[in-house]
């Protein structure tokens, strides 16, 4: 396999000063550690969920990272919403563009987008949309092939869940693995910043993406994170980054790969079971200064039945039954010996 694509670079171009302080960075945590540093990602217009969130200084920014392609070679990146931005990218010699998970919902824009960059030399990465829909992620990809774009890539940086997850996006990792079936020579680079929405899992993610023989890596880099405007709990320093990235491992033994990458998936199962067992530990003892205030006894048996009742279905393997009461007994003492302490 070769060796995997590397993008990197903050969420937002800030100021000046920000954006070639990090992009040198990055280039030095790269020749530090031996990797190779394909292209650095900034967003110049930023579509927020929140009106007063900050939002990008625009066109701005646009010198500030053709300033870093002149200075540090490196080919830059930035996300695109419409015709007069990519016309802008071109004129500033930006030729890498993203389209961002929030436009990649709207065929209608997206086609728009395709028109821009017709029979041009962009490169362009489409990110997954925000629903977990591979048609319509397929069909944003061919869009852009149609219009005689050459280099298209795919970046998955998973879907949102409102279902309980400790990572800001859930994986669905068969939806970019069926992708790659309908493409097979679709190169899909993985987007962990904004899947784990924290770098504590960035190393994680990363690691079971190239198990499953994603191309690339598109990571956000800041060199100040704790003062970033935006996203600041996933932005890794540069010199995090490539430490992070010189522990990765690209595997080439084939034969191995579908245990390789069951045993990835195990890993971020049991990450988020540990993560969730001790949210539930501190929900325990919320409840616990709850029931002390209000003088209501530790054990409720009628609630702790509806407990149980969550977890046994009707049909399940014995086996599997004797072992998820014997873990339910487990949990129900540490939970009453918890509330007991706040008793004392």
């Amino acid at each position: 396999m070769e060796r995997p694509i590397l993008i990197a670079g903050p969420c937002a171009a800030e100021s000046e000063q920000q954006v070639l302080a990090t992009a040198e960075q990055l280039q030095q945590a790269a020749n530090a550690h031996g990797l190779e540093l394909d292209g650095f990602r900034a967003g110049v217009w930023k579509p927020r969920s929140q009106p007063n969130s900050f939002s990008g200084v625009g066109e701005p920014a646009l010198e500030w990272l053709s300033q870093v392609q002149r200075q540090f070679k490196l080919p830059v990146c930035v996300e695109v919403m419409n015709a007069a931005q990519v016309e802008l990218c071109a004129r500033y010699g930006i030729r890498m563009v993203w389209v961002g998970a929030r436009t990649a919902v709207n065929p209608t824009e997206v086609q728009q987008l395709a028109d821009a960059v017709r029979h041009s030399d962009f490169t362009v990465l489409v990110k997954n949309p925000l629903v977990p829909d591979l048609k319509l992620w397929i069909g944003n990809i061919e869009r852009f092939a149609n219009a005689g774009v050459r280099q298209v890539m795919a970046v998955h940086r998973g879907f949102p869940d409102n279902n309980e997850n400790v990572y800001r996006n859930a994986p669905c990792w068969e939806i970019p693995i069926d992708l790659k079936v309908h493409f097979p020579d679709l190169k899909i680079l993985c987007d962990p910043s904004h899947l784990c929405g924290s770098t504590q899992w960035i190393g994680q993610i990363s690691q079971i993406a190239l198990n499953y023989g994603f191309n690339g890596l598109m990571i956000e880099s800041h060199v100040r994170p704790e003062q970033a405007l935006s996203d600041a709990a996933q932005q890794l320093t540069p010199q995090a980054w490539g430490e992070l990235v010189a522990t990765l491992q690209v595997r080439t033994d084939m034969p191995n790969r579908d245990l390789i990458c069951q045993r990835a998936l195990l890993e971020n199962v049991d990450t988020q079971l540990s993560e969730l067992l001790a949210k539930r530990m501190r929900i325990v003892d919320d409840i616990a200064e709850i029931k002390r205030k209000n003088n209501l006894p530790v054990v409720q048996p009628q609630q702790w039945q509806q407990v149980t009742e969550r977890f046994l279905k009707p049909g399940q393997d014995p086996a599997y039954q004797e072992f998820i009461n014997q873990f339910l007994e487990i949990l129900h003492q540490a939970s009453i010996k918890r509330q007991n302490n706040h008793n004392e």
